[in-house]
C-alpha cells in the first residue's frame, strides 16, 4: 500500500515541478480515491498516531481490523458531502514547567481519518514548492539538518547566524 501511494505522490510532485496544475489536481484526487491511500490514513490515524486511543466527541477510542476497514470505504470523498464536520472535544492540558494549561482540540476518528488522507494528496504538491532550506514541521526534516546546512556553509570563511526565537512575536 505504502509504495502504490508513494508512486501516486512522487507522480504529483513531477506535475508541480512541471507547472501542469490541472494534472496535479486529477492525481490528487485520484489519490484520495485509491483504496491504498484511504486503507494507509486509517493505519496511520488508528495504529500508528500517538494519540490513537483519545477519544472525540463521537466516543471512538480504537478501530478493530473490521472497522478499520469499514472507516477506509467511508472516508471515500464522494461521501464528503454527506458527511459533515463534527463538533471537536475541547481538553485543557497544561504547559510544561508553567501552571498555565492550553486548549487542544480533538477530533472524531472519521474526520481524524479524512485529514490524514488530504494530507498524503496535499503533502507533495507542498513539499516541492517550500524553500529548500526550510526546516520547521516538515515531514523528515530536524534541527539536526538545519546545524548541518548551516555547518556547510560557513565552512572556511567567517559568517553570522542569526537564531531568533519568534514565538512570544504572535
Amino acid at each position: 500500500l505504502e509504495q502504490q501511494v508513494v508512486r501516486m505522490q512522487k507522480q504529483i510532485a513531477q506535475a508541480t515541478q512541471r507547472g501542469d496544475k490541472q494534472a496535479v489536481h486529477d492525481l490528487q484526487q485520484r489519490l484520495m480515491e485509491s483504496e491504498a491511500a484511504r486503507l494507509l490514513a486509517v493505519r496511520r490515524v488508528a495504529e500508528e498516531n500517538q494519540g490513537k486511543d483519545t477519544a472525540g466527541v463521537d466516543g471512538i477510542k480504537s478501530l478493530s481490523p473490521k472497522e478499520r476497514l469499514a472507516m477506509a470505504s467511508t472516508i471515500h470523498p464522494k461521501y464528503w458531502t454527506y458527511q459533515p464536520p463534527m463538533p471537536v472535544r475541547r481538553v485543557w492540558v497544561p504547559k510544561p514547567g508553567t501552571a498555565e494549561r492550553r486548549p487542544l482540540a480533538v477530533l472524531p476518528m472519521i474526520d481524524r481519518c479524512k485529514q490524514a488522507l488530504v494530507k498524503l494528496a496535499l503533502e507533495p504538491e507542498w513539499e516541492v514548492r517550500f524553500e529548500p532550506h526550510s526546516y520547521g514541521f516538515r515531514p523528515g526534516r530536524s534541527p539536526h539538518d538545519a546545524i548541518a546546512a548551516l555547518m556547510v556553509v560557513i565552512e572556511g570563511r567567517p559568517m553570522f547566524v542569526f537564531d531568533a526565537d519568534i514565538a512570544e512575536a504572535f
